[in-house]
């Protein structure tokens, strides 16, 4: 039964004005391009039911009067709830219940030991600019190309960029997590002064920090498409290699905006999305 909203004009962003229809109207109009990410996976939700300058929380398993359209299903692993979505039904019902984060698992619901992608989150210290972070995506490539995995961008909505591998789902989460560590610890040891891959805020002084904690099971991050609950309502958004080495800010696109109209126009820079998936290096 299709979704309908209750309070449709609720603000969810307070500084653009931004409603809850404006995000079932951004998700219908971005669907085709990122149905395949978000559908048939474990999903994590950022909440906001009161808008993103109320209070908000992280919900990862089922609450009372939630729509059938969200599905519930059991880790085999520790008997905890999984939430997942598989169809645009699912989206409309999470923004019934003010979710303004979609995140993903890097693996299928079918397959949650195999890792089928791989996240290095970019993540700048207070103070760098955008080049910083962009130089650090661009490097983060040049090293997955030299072990032989394709990668993509993503800019994130926030302060930095994504760089996600489409795995083959082989190699399963130990295997995953190490390789992204060991990539993170040798760009910080090549050039201590402007990565790190140490979590501390103490340690990230000044630098980029590469974030590899997105590849253990049950970790997530940000879906290609999801809004961001942010105040300006920015947009998590697949670019091309080129548009970042051109200068593409990682918090550039906003709901209804003039680029997210012209993102969507594009090709599709991750098209051959399918066609990237490659190996764990054993």
């Amino acid at each position: 039964m299709p979704i309908t909203l209750s309070h449709p004009d609720k603000i969810l962003w307070p500084e653009t004005g931004h409603t809850k229809r404006d995000l079932l109207d951004h998700y219908e109009a971005v669907w085709a391009r990122m149905e395949r990410y978000v559908t048939g996976r474990p999903l994590s939700l950022v909440r906001a039911p009161d808008g993103v300058d109320g209070q908000r929380f992280f919900q990862k398993h089922a609450s009372k009067g939630m729509s059938e359209a969200i599905r519930v299903s059991t880790d085999p692993e520790d008997g905890s709830e999984l939430l997942s979505i598989d169809g645009f039904d699912g989206m409309a019902a999470l923004v019934q219940m003010g979710v303004v984060e979609v995140h993903v698992w890097g693996a299928a619901l079918d397959a949650l030991d195999r890792p089928d992608t791989l996240v290095f989150d970019l993540d700048p210290d207070e103070g760098l600019d955008a080049a910083a972070v962009r130089a650090a995506a661009l490097e983060v490539r040049r090293r997955l190309e030299g072990a032989g995995l394709r990668s993509l961008a993503k800019a994130s909505g926030g302060k930095g960029f994504h760089v996600v591998v489409p795995l083959k789902p082989k190699a399963d989460w130990a295997a995953a997590r190490t390789f992204a560590h060991d990539l993170a610890r040798a760009m910080e040891q090549s050039d201590p002064k402007k990565y790190t891959a140490t979590l501390s805020k103490a340690a990230r002084h000044g630098r980029v920090f590469i974030d590899y904690l997105r590849n253990g099971r049950g970790a997530t991050a940000v879906a290609p498409w999801s809004s961001r609950a942010r105040a300006a309502a920015t947009v998590a958004v697949p670019v091309s290699w080129q548009a970042v080495e051109d200068g593409v800010g990682p918090a550039d696109v906003t709901l209804g905006s003039k680029r997210l109209d012209a993102a969507l126009k594009a090709p599709d820079p991750w098209a051959d999305y399918e066609g990237l998936r490659t190996a764990v290096p054993e």
